[in-house]
């Protein structure tokens, strides 16, 4: 197994969160199981370098493709990936490398290919299906939420289930965090109601204004949230939604999240 797949401190977090293993039959138990490390190295392949899971090389990576996905399955289906994300983001707060005093939020279309959940006609690509990406980001670029929606469904729709989906980030003495106190969005964003929504949760809505000449100043700062998306964009396996379940791809999108989260957390260090 190449060793770069899956980095020491990778797995370390990685596997305290894993399922146990189901028992072995005493009478035919048939072939060893691949090891958890190898199976999240097929995993990591494919998301960093976008091939088909059947292309997995076996003797590079120390696990088949088809193990690696059904590995991904189990692992989604447990919950894995939300709560690593969550566990790197309570060690960003605990080591003063997270602002959640100032955040953004936005969206990135991407074509899927094979239809599935989650895929609707996309307005910016000539209605090819499609979904999309939305980020809620820090000062600092590290994605707080992530979600996978139908490429039609409206920014402003999806922004208070966005906002829902940031877990309780500890690492300091006091109450959770759940909320940034200024949330930064486009033109897209620009109701009322949705204000209005987010001055009830005690957030102030810093959103541009639609019919007004460019320059509100909002590109100063949200420039933070374009740059996450690059990075995403970075593993292959996520330019292309190829999966025709949606928690599944959003599994890949969740490990992606974390992964840039842990590169934030070795630069605290």
């Amino acid at each position: 197994m190449r060793a770069d797949l899956v980095p020491d401190d990778l797995w370390e977090r990685v596997a305290p969160l894993l399922p146990p293993a189901p028992a072995r039959r005493h009478r035919c138990p048939g072939r060893l199981r691949v090891p958890d490390r190898a199976a999240l190295a097929g995993i990591m392949y494919v998301l960093r370098t976008g091939v088909a899971w059947r292309d997995v090389p076996v003797e590079t990576v120390g696990c088949s493709g088809v193990s690696a996905w059904r590995r991904l399955r189990d692992w989604t289906e447990a919950g894995v990936w939300p709560r690593l994300r969550a566990a790197l983001l309570t060690e960003l707060r605990r080591a003063d490398s997270l602002d959640m005093d100032d955040c953004a939020v936005d969206g990135s279309h991407v074509r899927a290919l094979k239809g599935g959940d989650h895929v609707g006609p996309s307005p910016v690509d000539r209605a090819r299906p499609g979904s999309k990406h939305r980020l809620i980001v820090d000062r600092h670029g590290t994605p707080l939420a992530v979600t996978l929606t139908g490429g039609k469904r409206h920014d402003v729709t999806q922004l208070v289930p966005l906002l829902d989906t940031i877990p309780s980030i500890r690492g300091l003495r006091g109450r959770p965090r759940r909320r940034p106190r200024r949330l930064y969005a486009d033109r897209g964003y620009d109701f009322d109601k949705y204000r209005r929504l987010l001055w009830k949760r005690g957030i102030k809505p810093l959103i541009a204004r639609r019919g007004v000449a460019h320059g509100s100043g909002l590109g100063k700062v949200r420039w933070v949230v374009e740059r996450p998306f690059a990075w995403l964009h970075h593993f292959k396996r996520l330019r292309i939604r190829y999966e025709r379940r949606a928690d599944l791809h959003r599994g890949l999108l969740e490990l992606a999240c974390s992964i840039i989260c842990l590169r934030r957390l070795r630069k605290s260090f």
